[in-house]
């Protein structure tokens, strides 16, 4: 059986041990210099050659695994592997870690793409460079090593220029003598690592690191403060890109006569070009390691040996299709000044989905303390991201010391990525809009001198040029949609009426004309009075608010086409209008800087309801639910609020002859509207972040979850109606909308449009949304299951608290029987647990003592007894009472509240 050292301290090192020691070939891992982790460390051995060989001689070490960058800088690999299998590169392999500028330089003479740089010595030179220069971002680097935070991404040409002055000034020591300065790069950024032999190379699944401090990739550079993996959704084009460069750059050393064993790490952006090279690492990531060595199959000490022996061509090397996430959990003060010496608590025992890897920490008897900025690396697996993520956060909130600190938003963006989507609830806009283009030549076949096209708000009809006087009659029609589909489920039709009205109203109000007749039809597989009756009146009651009149209608029973509990709502409003009142939208006068002026809409109105209904069955909510922004409404009352009916307070503005063009957001949100009213040249960039954005919003967001993109294309957002006018006269038309009681605000401008660009464009996405209603984002309640079996009840329990609306987290399941079938299951779904006996406790007190002790390690709120088979005595539940709450399994309340 084998022996291995393994040279390093930080998490890295725990992953890389924690995996050989999996291995059937290996016997004992050591680390040196070594943490917490509970590996064998050598005693007051120096991380020098002569001092590693003495140790590797005495304790007959079969393989050396080097981890940091510093030992390859020295050499060490160089000196050892003379004497012992090393694995890792040459002082002059990883030169292209160590000088970054050797690097550049590297690239640029063999073909692999990379940004343009220069570098520099000189703080003048630097100046004039970055002075003259035109790009459009500047990275300042330091070419030596620096533990990951040499890097700094000027905001301006001042910015770049400080940064290179403090680097050649010496803020990094001898690593930032000579800097790089190159042009910021545009893309998104992804880890490929690779093992290698020298000729065969084997890449690893993308790994994408959070290398920024704070949440939204705010702050300063760390060495890395998460991670997850695998990155999939690039592509085959460019998974081959990412290949081509790992064997092009291991190649291009061979032919410059240097053997390249060990693992080579890019950083790559992936631009619009394609992929482009960052840097290399010559060694494991940190924290990429932490999951990719969750995810590899393979026996680690075997691949490793044929990197070192140039057999890696016919080694397995397989990888799990799992998921994993990765959380740094960082001491106060890091990447400055930060304490040591704190007592690290709630670290649990491994299992098959968490595993919580040591880096700055150490033992100090019985007790693991803080002895680093990057403390430990919680890391999670499971078939999707997001469970990943749940996972490692579950246990991150779980683990205590004086101040820890963590990223909230690890793999975040990825799981957006995967998020719901409109036509994952069976609607498709896009195929909604390729209908809309295939039938216009049908219906210009029926076009007449008097009559409109077809794909504006409503159709105008001229009727002078009919023939028939001097006015215009404006035709507009629209359904419910499956905003029916949930006012049954919450049994309230009363605001239907509204949403049909208003959504055929304010189409016809867009093209500056009043609504003069109504009619509806009512369609349903079986007709009940009482039902169509509550509609109607709905109906009628918009129809005053609209100012026009419901003038008749049709009322269907078809069985047989419908079931007995179907039905759809539609409607027709036929609107006139003074010739010699603006025809909207004006698109002849629309020009390069006009103003873009929002209305606030009443709610959802009555689009995205698929996608609605989708996110709450889901979810599993209920409409009856109260909302988490307001207690004394229910989810199904805020759904149904009215569509709002803007032509009494809308018409006069649009009448006064300053608006040009006016969008009702419907179906298609912002994107799919507002490019109707503007000509062909012109596009609309709409600032996100200059409106509030309603609750109801924020949550559908956040649950969903939805992408900010998806949101904007599938609601309304909060926007009813968007006018556009000239710059001088918004404030007369903001005035207008105020004295009519509308809500309004400029939400963005009209540009010259290119010919390919969207015409509409949305700015400050990331900023409208803020995740509020997130899972973790929101504050939970600890809760603790005792069981004394199978746990049947618990399994519920720990199901419901997973669900993204629970305000639980299971911290801990407890068993009173050692050999618990509940215990193992509760292991198998990624929960911490304890056993403590009963039979042969000293007395009810004391073992009641041990559970106290244990649920306020784990800083429990909740009790709840799942088939816990002990009466407790009244001073446990009396001092329980006091401070959090006791529940057994047989209220059927508990799992509505986890």
């Amino acid at each position: 059986m084998a022996k291995v050292l393994v040279l390093g301290s930080g998490a890295r090192e725990h992953a890389l041990a924690w995996k050989l020691a999996q291995s059937d070939l290996v016997d004992t891992v050591f680390i040196n210099p070594g943490n917490g982790a509970p590996f064998p460390k050598p005693n007051d051995v120096s991380l020098d050659a002569a001092s590693i060989l003495a140790f590797c001689e005495k304790e007959s070490i079969n393989l050396v695994v080097v981890g940091p960058e510093d030992l390859l800088y020295k050499g060490i690999v160089d000196e050892i592997s003379k004497h012992i299998r090393c694995f890792g590169p040459t002082k002059e392999a990883s030169r292209l870690e160590w000088s970054k500028a050797n690097a550049k330089s590297f690239m640029k003479s063999v073909g692999i793409p990379s940004a343009e740089y220069r570098t520099f010595t000189s703080i003048n030179d630097a100046t004039r460079f970055i002075e003259e220069i035109s790009w459009d971002g500047i990275v300042v680097k330091a070419s030596g090593l620096a533990a990951g935070k040499g890097v700094a991404v000027a905001r301006s040409r001042e910015e770049a220029i400080i940064a290179a002055e403090e680097m050649l000034q010496g803020k990094f020591g001898e690593a930032s003598n000579e800097i790089v300065v190159e042009e910021m790069l545009i893309g998104e950024e992804v880890s490929a690592l690779c093992f290698t032999d020298g000729i065969t190379v084997v890449n690893m699944p993308l790994v994408q690191d959070h290398k920024r401090l704070l949440d939204g990739d705010e702050g300063p550079n760390t060495g890395g403060m998460g991670v997850i993996a695998p990155i999939h959704h690039f592509g085959a084009t460019i998974w081959e890109q990412i290949e081509g460069i790992c064997k092009r750059t291991i190649e291009a050393l061979r032919e410059n006569g240097i053997c390249y064993k060990g693992v080579l790490y890019a950083g790559l952006m992936v631009t619009a070009k394609g992929v482009q090279v960052l840097e290399y690492n010559c060694r494991f990531g940190d924290p990429e390691t932490e999951v990719l060595m969750r995810l590899l199959n393979s026996d680690l000490y075997r691949i490793l040996l044929a990197c070192c022996e140039g057999t890696l061509e016919q080694t397995s090397v397989q990888w799990s299709s799992n998921y994993a996430c990765g959380v740094v959990l960082a001491a106060s003060g890091y990447p400055l000044s930060y304490p040591k010496g704190n007592t690290v608590t709630g670290i649990p025992e491994s299992n098959q989905h968490t595993v919580v890897f040591h880096a700055g920490t150490k033992q100090l008897g019985n007790k693991t303390v803080t002895n680093g900025g990057r403390v430990l690396c919680v890391t999670s697996t499971a078939p999707s991201m997001n469970v990943a993520r749940q996972r490692a956060y579950a246990t991150a909130e779980g683990i205590h010391f004086d101040g820890k600190f963590y990223r909230t938003d690890i793999g975040l963006k990825h799981c957006l990525r995967n998020t719901i989507a409109y036509a994952d609830s069976g609607v498709d806009i896009n195929e909604g809009s390729l209908l809309i283009e295939r039938i216009k030549a049908i219906c210009d076949r029926t076009k007449l001198t008097a009559t409109d096209y077809i794909g504006g708000f409503g159709s105008v009809v001229d009727l002078l040029c009919a023939g028939f006087g001097n006015s215009q009659i404006v035709i507009g029609m629209d359904g419910v949609g499956s905003k029916i589909a949930v006012a049954d489920e919450v049994g309230d039709r009363r605001s239907l009426g509204y949403d049909l009205v208003g959504m055929c109203a304010n189409d016809v109000l867009c093209h500056c004309s009043q609504p003069l007749a109504f009619l509806d039809y009512y369609v349903t597989g079986r007709l009940r009075a009482s039902d169509a009756v509550v509609v109607i009146e709905s109906i009628a009651n918009a129809c005053q608010t609209a100012g026009c009149a419901l003038v008749g209608g049709e009322t269907a029973e078809m069985p047989g086409v419908y079931k007995a509990d179907q039905w759809d709502l539609a409607g027709v409003c036929v609107a006139v209008r003074d010739p010699n009142w603006p025809l909207l939208p004006l698109k002849e006068r629309i020009s390069d800087g006009d103003v873009l002026i929002g209305i606030s809409s009443s709610g959802l109105h009555s689009n995205g309801f698929s996608l609605v209904r989708k996110i709450f069955e889901r979810n599993h909510i209920r409409y009856n639910e109260p909302c988490p922004w307001n207690n004394s409404t229910t989810f199904g009352e805020e759904l149904l609020r009215p569509t709002r009916i803007y032509v009494k307070s809308l018409l006069p503005v649009l009448q006064s002859r300053i608006v040009l063009g006016a969008a009702h957001i419907t179906g298609g949100g912002l994107k799919e509207n507002v490019n109707r009213i503007l000509p062909d040249g012109i596009k609309a960039v709409i600032d996100c972040s200059s409106w509030q954005i309603d609750e109801l919003f924020q949550w559908l967001q956040s649950v969903g979850p939805v992408d900010a993109c998806e949101m904007m294309r599938t609601f309304n957002c909060g926007v009813g109606m968007v006018l556009v006018t000239m710059k001088e006269n918004a404030s007369a038309v903001m005035r207008l909308l105020n004295e009519h009681d509308e809500q309004s605000f400029v939400m963005g401008r009209t540009q010259k449009r290119s010919k390919g660009e969207d015409q509409v464009e949305l700015v400050n996405l990331h900023k409208c949304f803020r995740g509020k209603y997130s899972p973790s984002c929101a504050k939970k309640i600890n809760v603790a299951i005792l069981i004394s079996g199978t746990g049947s009840n618990m399994v519920r329990l720990i199901e419901s608290s997973l669900k993204p609306m629970s305000s639980c987290r299971i911290a801990v399941v407890i068993s009173n029987v050692a050999g618990a079938k509940g215990i193992e299951t509760a292991r198998d779904m990624g929960v911490q647990t304890a056993v403590i006996p009963s039979k042969g406790a000293p007395s009810r007190e004391a073992f009641e003592e041990l559970i106290t002790k244990e649920l306020e390690t784990r800083g429990v709120e909740l009790i709840c007894l799942a088939g816990f088979m002990r009466i407790l005595t009244a001073t446990f539940v009396k001092r329980w009472a006091g401070r959090g709450r006791l529940r057994r399994d047989n209220r059927s309340s508990i799992g509505s509240r986890l």
